[in-house]
């Protein structure tokens, strides 16, 4: 479904998969035994008005309506990904950070609707909401947005499209689930901009990061997917192509970690995402190539031609979309000529070499 995410399951996402198994246990034990579900509700003016702190804990876990439970598990399902980029500790540090900030947001905004518009916000809906919300923000930073396809030659959907319909879903789940998006866009931003270095205070720390390792992390660790199943016994082309962008995205977070050590000086790039600063070596490898002599216009040898691309608007758009990612425009014709105009492992080709 999620074309971002690969197909490796909770592989290297345990703090996920507990938030999954944990979070929707506790919600489907609620809706058996009702009588508790009054002391997970979200309402804000009795944490102003009569000081009931522990609703800020309690009513910001669960979520109490079957909606939004399942939007926010397949939403974090997909947010996995972070988890195995960067690791559980700093995956951990952004939700307890955000979770955090936006205690302070919300209290903050339901006082300007107030001020604002003259009207109490009392609840609001209960659940690990801004958190969630909050991964907006480097999903939409950091993950690269590659066409999938088009609806009636206009409607462009990508591999990010469904995941931003499922935000939607989740936010027009309630009156106020707004306000809990905003919030958590607001956290997500202040958190990941690291505003008055927030995140050298509101972090995981690391005797925290061990107990789990020791103690939670073997109940939800999942095990390494196998590579030995033969492409007969079932695998699909869909799901091929989930473990390139897998792969990809495995790449990418190298290529940015040999940057920052080598933290050298390039040119910037106009865009969200400066690709030329991913791939230094690569781009600057046609620098140390020998100058080559032109070809003669007499096609005197034809069996020494060099090959030549199918110009085709596929070929094309295929090569404009490897340029736009930092690639000079001879690498990416090599590498599609090499792949027989494949751009998932044309791409790959060109990060590996």
């Amino acid at each position: 479904m999620f074309t971002t995410t690969g197909s490796r399951g909770f592989y290297k996402a345990p703090l996920s998969k507990g938030l999954l198994l944990v979070l929707n246990g506790l919600a489907v034990l609620l809706s058996l035994l009702p009588q508790y579900q009054e002391l997970f509700v979200y309402n804000i003016q009795a944490v102003i008005q009569q000081n009931q702190v522990w609703r800020l804990l309690c009513g910001r876990l669960v979520c109490l309506d079957v909606k939004d439970s399942f939007c926010s598990s397949l939403l974090i399902y997909n947010f996995r990904i972070f988890e195995r980029r960067f690791g559980t500790r700093k995956f951990a540090s952004f939700l307890l950070g955000t979770w955090c900030l936006s205690v302070l947001v919300d209290l903050l905004l339901t006082q300007a609707v107030q001020l604002l518009f003259d009207y109490e916000v009392e609840e609001l809906p209960a659940g690990l909401l801004t958190p969630v919300f909050s991964l907006f923000v480097p999903f939409y930073l950091s993950i690269p947005r590659m066409p999938v396809t088009q609806i009636l030659g206009q409607i462009h959907v990508t591999n990010k499209s469904l995941v931003y319909v499922v935000g939607l879903q989740l936010l027009t789940s309630s009156p106020f689930m707004w306000l809990l998006a905003l919030s958590g866009l607001i956290s997500g931003g202040l958190y990941h901009s690291n505003v008055l270095r927030l995140q050298k205070f509101l972090f995981v720390p690391a005797w925290v990061s061990r107990i789990g390792r020791y103690i939670l992390e073997p109940l939800f660790s999942s095990s390494q997917p196998s590579s030995e199943t033969p492409l007969g016994m079932g695998a699909t082309l869909d799901i091929q192509r989930q473990q390139r962008m897998d792969l990809l995205d495995q790449q990418l977070l190298l290529a940015q970690y040999s940057e920052a050590r080598t933290n050298t000086r390039h040119q910037p790039q106009a865009g969200l995402l400066q690709w030329t600063r991913l791939f230094p070596s690569f781009r600057h490898r046609g620098q140390n190539r020998p100058q080559m002599q032109p070809w003669p216009q007499a096609q005197t040898h034809p069996s020494i031609q060099p090959p030549v691309l199918d110009n085709s608007t596929v070929a094309e758009e295929q090569v404009a979309r490897l340029v736009e990612m930092g690639f000079s425009r001879i690498d990416a014709l090599e590498a599609l000529r090499a792949s027989n105009n494949d751009i998932n492992m044309a791409t790959n080709f060109l990060l590996q070499h």
